[in-house]
């Protein structure tokens, strides 16, 4: 089995890219899912965040937004939370690669470079800031600031590109697409 690791910045078409592996028959695992799943009723990370972080737990779910009051008054708590969480999605990853029966996995993690997490191949999705900061900004979802801040905490995106096995450039769909599919062609031969 081949694992491919899909990672890039914030708006830079993770989903989108992943998507476009998943259609074409590649089983595709998502970390951001997983910790959504994590922080699900019933979930494996609410009892212990519960435990850890009281308030940020209500009606048996993890309150994203609650969590991350309590990291931002406290930048130590973090540590804390990637102690509870980051275990969790390593099962989570590990049961899907288990499960998989497939010749080429994608393993969609947006920190992949500074978690080390090894891989066959690495795949980074980019786009011009231009483009990832009016993607960001058109979800309604996060202030300028916000957006800001997140950068500042990723790897650059030319450092993520100088590492990768395989650089996609999103600007649109059908590029992507196209590339996607040489990737593949490749890995397949």
């Amino acid at each position: 089995m081949i694992v491919l690791g899909l990672t890039g910045s914030i708006g830079m078409g993770k989903t989108t890219t992943a998507a476009l592996f998943a259609a074409r028959g590649v089983p595709v695992w998502d970390a951001d899912a997983a910790v959504h799943r994590l922080y699900a009723p019933g979930g494996a990370a609410v009892a212990p965040l519960a435990e850890a972080f009281p308030q940020a737990v209500r009606d048996g779910t993890v309150d994203r937004a609650a969590l991350r009051e309590a990291i931002a008054s406290d930048p130590a708590s973090l540590k804390r939370v990637e102690a509870i969480v980051h275990p969790l999605v390593a099962a989570d990853r590990a049961g899907f690669l288990e499960a998989a029966d497939a010749p080429i996995v994608l393993l969609d993690i947006p920190l992949l470079f500074e978690t080390g997490f090894p891989v066959d191949h690495s795949i980074v999705v980019t786009a011009p800031p231009e483009v990832q900061r009016a993607r960001v900004l058109a979800r309604g979802t996060m202030t300028e600031a916000a957006f800001e801040d997140i950068l500042t905490r990723q790897m650059p995106d030319a450092e993520k590109r100088a590492r990768a096995d395989y650089v996609i450039e999103t600007t649109t769909p059908e590029a992507a697409a196209a590339q996607v599919d040489a990737i593949l062609e490749e890995l397949r031969a």
